[in-house]
This record gives structure tokens, C-alpha cells and sequence, in this order.
């Protein structure tokens, strides 16, 4: 049955070659096939038409192989991103004070903090002049700590599950309208050396004295105003800073990068997303727009010379696939850049895309102090 079914190809092939060759073969025989033949496929390559149909497979194979690369990166990344859950610490209500963070309260010595959250994962300079040290494990259960010179806890900042409070005010569950009716009237300004500084009335976030430290919470106009952050800052430390706006001094500009990275990386993993890398070749070309923003009193994407964000990261050597920017002014620190950004729904999209696995920040500052904030995302 095999030789039978041989046979009939061969003598189908047979058929086709004599019905467009026969009559070469009786004039000038084998070798004037062969030469007809050849001349018939070069005829054939050099045709528009078939060129053009073989350059469109060639780019449509080339896209679906594009397309399986992104399939088995993202599939990779998907693997690499499920990091074993880290358990959650056993939430208590504070005993000294209105609120706590990760059970620590405002006046804790730093012993305690550790033997309760590790060794910290960074130490950077924050607009009160002392450090932001921050604990988490990779990203999650996040909180940092500020201490003064003997050790002791004056600042608390997350934007995690982490606070406990004696009112019963809980991230998430409790919105705007719950913190409002709970407390007293938010402040509407804050003292600095001889001025008066007005806090924005905005649904972004309130402040309050409470137990002699400013408590700022912050809501979440994207999930129904629900608390989405918190900070809490000693009264001593708030008097220490005279100005709305820092002094530029120091490692303050390294400061401020580093926690708007680690605060986009712990939003990030609160929202169920992987973490991005640190990518410190793009630092300067972040740090160069918002230091050209500064410099030339301008705020936006494309700069003066008509650059967009994707011409300056070329423009670097910068190689990507995906990119995007973020670009904050006005805040006086990175929590409430952050905050700012998340309530910002084209900037939240950025924080929150799924796709992307780089960033870096660049601040820098105007001839008033203000920070100028830039986020460059990528995904190589």
C-alpha cells in the first residue's frame, strides 16, 4: 500500500512537471528544463508581489515570536513576583498613645522596634533633618521609624495594614468621613518660626494634633476615600523644622529619591504587584529633567528643547521597551509626593502598571527650596 501510494505522488509530481516543462524537454531536452526552471524561480523571488507577501510573513513571525518572548518574560517575572506571603504581625491597640504603626507607638526606643520588625532595609535623610529607616520584607509589612539622638521613635510613617489606633480607626475599612467624625477639626495651618503656613483643604488628606503629634492621614480618592497612609510626627521634631520647605543640604536630594522608590515599591506590593529594580544608569537622566525644571522655572513632560521623556532616555543610552514619567513640585517631602501621585489617575496608572519591572528617581531643587520630583519607569 506505502509503494503504491509512492508511486502516485511521483507520477502526480511527473504530471505537473510535463504540463509546464513538456515542451522544453522535446526541443532542448533535461538540461533545458533545468534552465527554464531556474530562470522560473529567480522570476519569482524578483516579483513585487511576492516580495512583499514574504516580507509581511516575515514580519508577522517576527511579532508572534515577539510575543511569545513577552509571554514567557511576564510568565517568569509572574514566578519570580510570588514570593512567599510574609505574616502579617499581630495588630495591638497602642497603650501610650492614640495610634500605633506595626505596634510601635511615638516614644519607643529603637531596641524595641527592632526586636519587633529586624534589622532595617535603608537609612536615608528625611526634610526633619533625621533619618527615615525603613523595615520591611521585601516591601511588605512597610514602616519607617525616625529617631532622635537617644534612640527614641518621633516619626512613623506607612502605607500598609500596620495601624492600630484606640478609636478604632483601621486602613481601608474607614473613610475620610469616618476620620472627620471621629476627631476634632483638622488643623487649617501649621506654625514655622514667624509664619503661618495654610494646610491645603483638599479630600487628599487632613492633619491633626492629637497627643501632641501631627497626624497626617491620607485617603484614597481612587477607593472611596478610604485611609490609605498615615504618618505621625512628634511635636518636638515638627518645631525643629522652621520652614515649609528644607533646606537643600546634605544627602537630602538622595533622601527623598530613595524613599519616593521605596514607597512606590510598597504600594506596588500592597496592591498584589511585583517589585521594581532600582535602576541607577536612569537616575540621571531623571534628575537632570527635574533639575532643568527647577533651574528654568517650568513643570512638564516635554522640556524646552521639545524632548519628550522617551527622546532624553534615548538621548542616555537609556534601552527600554516600555517606559514612562511621573513629575511631581509642591510637596515638601516624598510621602506627600507619593500620596499626590496616587490620587493622580494617569500618574497611579504608572505606579501600578503591571508591565513595568525598572524605575528610578531624580529630585532636585529651585532657588526657594522647593523639590521637583521626577519618576522614570521602565520595563527593558
Amino acid at each position: 500500500m506505502r509503494k503504491i501510494r509512492n508511486m502516485l505522488v511521483l507520477l502526480l509530481i511527473a504530471f505537473a512537471l510535463w504540463h509546464f516543462y513538456g515542451d522544453t524537454f522535446e526541443q532542448t531536452g533535461v538540461q533545458g528544463v533545468f534552465q527554464e526552471m531556474r530562470t522560473d524561480v529567480n522570476e519569482i523571488k524578483e516579483n513585487p508581489q511576492v516580495i512583499a507577501a514574504v516580507d509581511t510573513l516575515k514580519q508577522d513571525f517576527q511579532l508572534l515570536m515577539g510575543k511569545l518572548r513577552d509571554f514567557q518574560s511576564e510568565r517568569s517575572e509572574n514566578e519570580d513576583s510570588n514570593e512567599p506571603a510574609t505574616e502579617k504581625p499581630q495588630l495591638k491597640a497602642p497603650s501610650d498613645q492614640s495610634f500605633s504603626i506595626h505596634n510601635i507607638e511615638i516614644g519607643d526606643n529603637r531596641s524595641n522596634v527592632e526586636e519587633q520588625a529586624g534589622e532595617p532595609k535603608r537609612s536615608t535623610l528625611n526634610e526633619y533633618g533625621v533619618d527615615w529607616v525603613s523595615y520591611h520584607e521585601n516591601y511588605q509589612n512597610f514602616f519607617m521609624a525616625a529617631y532622635d539622638e537617644h534612640d527614641q521613635v518621633v516619626g512613623l510613617y506607612t502605607n500598609q495594614d500596620l495601624l492600630s489606633s484606640t478609636d478604632g480607626i483601621i486602613f481601608e475599612n474607614d473613610t475620610r468621613d469616618t476620620v472627620l467624625s471621629t476627631f476634632d477639626e483638622p488643623l487649617k495651618a501649621i506654625r514655622k518660626g514667624f509664619v503661618n503656613y495654610q494646610i491645603q483643604d483638599t479630600d487628599e488628606y487632613n492633619m491633626f494634633l492629637i497627643d501632641n503629634n501631627y497626624v497626617t492621614i491620607f485617603y484614597d480618592k481612587h477607593e472611596n476615600s478610604t485611609i490609605t497612609a498615615v504618618q505621625i510626627i512628634s511635636g518636638e521634631l515638627e518645631k525643629q523644622k522652621d520652614k515649609y520647605f528644607a533646606d537643600p543640604k546634605g544627602d537630602l536630594k538622595e533622601g527623598f529619591e530613595y524613599q519616593l522608590f521605596d514607597l512606590t515599591n510598597a504600594a506596588r506590593v500592597h496592591h498584589g504587584l511585583s517589585v521594581l529594580s532600582w535602576e541607577e544608569g536612569l537616575r540621571e537622566t531623571a534628575r537632570d529633567h527635574s533639575a532643568d525644571m527647577a533651574d528654568n522655572n517650568y513643570f512638564g513632560h516635554t522640556n524646552l528643547e521639545g524632548q519628550s521623556p522617551f527622546d532624553r532616555m534615548e538621548e542616555d543610552d537609556i534601552v527600554f521597551r516600555m517606559a514612562g514619567e511621573n513629575l511631581a513640585a509642591g510637596q515638601p517631602s516624598s510621602i506627600f509626593a507619593h500620596e499626590g501621585l496616587m490620587n493622580s489617575l494617569g500618574h497611579r496608572e504608572n505606579i501600578l502598571k503591571n508591565e513595568f519591572d525598572g524605575l528610578a528617581v531624580g529630585v532636585a531643587f529651585n532657588e526657594d527650596a522647593q523639590p521637583f520630583y521626577t519618576e522614570n519607569f521602565l520595563k527593558k
